[in-house]
This record gives C-alpha cells, sequence and structure tokens, in this order.
C-alpha cells in the first residue's frame, strides 16, 4: 500500500510533538515514534485536518482512536526496550500497536470486536507494521504466548484483572485504566516477585470500557 505522507503531514507530525512535550512527555523513543507513525491514514480524508490533533476520535463501533497524549503517556509508563514482547488488549485503530512497532516491541494484540480486527490485521501489515494479531476476550489477557514483558491496556477496566497480572514475567509491568464507566485512574503494576506486586496510580483518563469476563459485561 503507498502511504501519502506529504511534506505537511510531517509538519503536522512535528507540531503535535511539540505539543506532547508541552504537555509533560519527555521520552525521546515515545516522541520519535509519534512522530514517524503516519496517524492520519486512520482516518477519512472528509476529516484529515483532526488527524493530528491531540484528540480522540471516533473510529465506528462505539470505538476511538486514542488521543495522541493518552497513547505517548501510557507508552511512556510502559517503558518499553527494543525486543520487548508486549501484549496489547485493545487492537483498536492500530494506532497504538504501531507506536510499540516503531519503538521496537514485538506486539501481541488482542481485540473484542470481530470488526475492528479484521480491519487492522489487514491494515497494519499493508503499513509495514507487523504484529500478532488476535480476535478475543482481551480481559484474559492472551495466556498461550505469556509471559510478557509489558502489557498495556487501552479501555477502561472496572479492577485490574488478575488473568492478566498472572502473564507477566517477573519485572515485567502492566499498564491500565481503572475506575467507573466515565473516569479512569492510570495505573502501573510491577510484578516485583512471585506474589510481590508493586502498584503506582497516576492521572485521570476516559477510556471506552474493556468488555470481557474480567471487563465489563456487555
Amino acid at each position: 500500500m503507498e502511504i501519502n505522507d506529504s511534506y505537511r503531514h510531517r509538519g503536522m507530525r512535528k507540531a503535535l510533538v511539540r505539543t506532547l512535550k508541552g504537555k509533560g512527555i519527555t521520552q525521546p523513543d515515545v516522541l520519535k515514534a509519534i512522530g514517524k507513525v503516519p496517524r492520519h491514514v486512520f482516518f477519512e480524508n472528509a476529516f484529515l485536518e483532526h488527524a493530528y490533533q491531540d484528540k480522540a476520535f471516533p473510529i465506528g463501533e462505539g470505538q476511538t482512536i486514542s488521543q495522541p497524549y493518552t497513547v505517548a503517556f501510557q507508552t511512556e509508563l510502559l517503558d518499553v526496550k527494543p525486543q520487548d514482547k508486549v501484549l496489547e488488549i485493545g487492537t483498536g485503530s492500530g494506532y497504538q500497536c504501531c507506536v510499540l512497532c516503531e519503538m521496537g516491541a514485538r506486539v501481541y494484540t488482542i481485540e473484542y470486536n470481530k470488526v475492528l480486527y479484521e480491519r487492522t490485521r489487514k491494515f497494519l501489515p499493508e503499513m509495514g507494521y507487523r504484529a500478532t494479531f488476535v480476535h478475543g476476550d482481551g480481559s484474559r489477557g492472551i495466556p498461550s504466548y505469556a509471559p510478557y514483558d509489558k502489557i498495556i491496556v487501552t479501555a477502561g477496566a472496572p479492577t485490574v484483572p488478575t488473568a492478566l497480572l498472572d502473564q507477566l514475567k517477573p519485572g515485567g509491568c502492566l499498564v491500565i485504566p481503572v475506575g467507573n464507566d466515565r473516569m479512569q485512574k492510570m495505573l502501573r503494576l510491577t510484578r516485583q516477585g512471585e506474589k510481590q506486586i508493586k502498584r503506582e496510580a497516576f492521572d485521570n483518563f476516559s477510556f471506552v470500557p474493556l468488555l470481557g469476563k474480567f471487563g465489563w459485561q456487555k
């Protein structure tokens, strides 16, 4: 697939990166990845002016492409290193997955919605991004590929699913928004031993709900 990534698009991405720096994102690899992923290809031409604004935007199926600041914030908490094995819960548009791939992660991504799953598993390889795509209940994780260095959840959960913590390697971390259906607190949980989990809380965000057995019931 030929991606139309013009001088104007690149300029808009540079402006977006400056905006994210102004909001406190400091990790160079995160900013570099966001500066490289062509976010406009996830938008219809009629909405192109919205592509590099720092806001979420509807992508159909009751879902959104996440706000760039939210993607950057979660990715920064994840502290991705090249070759990290990363599980993403909620493929959605695939934008977050592309950012993780740009940072050198080996990404396993699961999507609850069949329409989005089919769309994204075809689209991302056409863009040149390789990941392992799974359709299913993300609240259960993907045990068959576990354990993971990092797990990122891109939907709001009512509680932290123990199924996800169980799939973390020692020293690995889970970044997940937890709260009610309107507002969630961003958490980072790091496995420090067989039983010991370090829990850190950060800012409040608003995500679409995590559906599934250990999420919100549909």
